[in-house]
């Protein structure tokens, strides 16, 4: 009865050594596989909200005076609000009227009724009933000027005060207005990274488990 008890022990022992190994050998497969699902989770999320936005929002409107919920949105061209918000960031604008606009708010104004350029800067001084015509004028100024601005802003022309801004964000949507014909070749190539990143992953945990599994055959002779 020596010989079969000693059979029946080795062949535990062998497949304990090889649970073990196959416990390993998933705990870092695991880990890899982790790791790969919540970059690729991530970076599918953010391309695929960045993409709604755009497509939504500015993809095929270039207008100024796009706006949605009570909010237009504007790419900042110069460095004038540095270090407020700086060029290719894009500035929330809610829509208001000169009565909630005080002194530090920061407004996207027309600088002229003649022109379609915009401009962000800051108030610096409100002045209600100007020279008795009943309407409200601002001083503005950016931030990293020298100097305020040399004319005065009319109720008229102010579309709102700024709400938050998206660093480059303007930079991205302008590339996708002007360069949209690379967006599909360049989300088809993101896609077959993802695909070799989760190859390479599978193929290292099967590399992996047989090499294992060979050491433990090796150590069983």
């Amino acid at each position: 009865m020596a010989v079969p008890i000693k059979i029946y022990l080795r062949k535990e022992c062998c497949q304990k050594v090889e649970n073990v190994v196959n416990e390993k050998i998933a705990a870092e497969k695991s880990v890899g596989y982790r790791t790969y699902s919540v970059i690729r989770k991530i970076f599918v999320y953010l391309l695929s909200l960045l993409i709604i936005i755009a497509a939504m929002l500015f993809a095929t409107n270039k207008s100024p005076n796009k706006s949605m919920f009570g909010y237009r949105y504007y790419t900042v061209l110069t460095d004038s609000m540095v270090p407020e918000f700086s060029s290719g960031d894009m500035v929330f604008v809610k829509l208001a009227n000169a009565d909630s606009i005080n002194t530090g708010d920061v407004i996207t104004f027309n600088p002229s009724s003649g022109s379609e350029a915009y401009l962000t800067h800051r108030v610096i001084e409100k002045l209600n009933d100007y020279q008795g015509t009943g309407v409200t004028c601002f001083k503005t100024k950016g931030d990293a000027n020298d100097a305020e601005d040399s004319f005065l802003i009319d109720e008229g022309r102010v579309i709102g005060k700024v709400q938050f801004h998206v660093p480059k964000m303007g930079t991205i949507v302008r590339f996708v207005q002007l360069r949209w014909y690379f967006v599909l070749p360049l989300i088809a190539l993101m896609i077959v990274f993802l695909k070799l990143m989760k190859y390479y992953f599978s193929l290292q945990g099967e590399n992996n488990k047989l090499g294992d599994l060979s050491d433990s055959e090796q150590s069983k002779e």
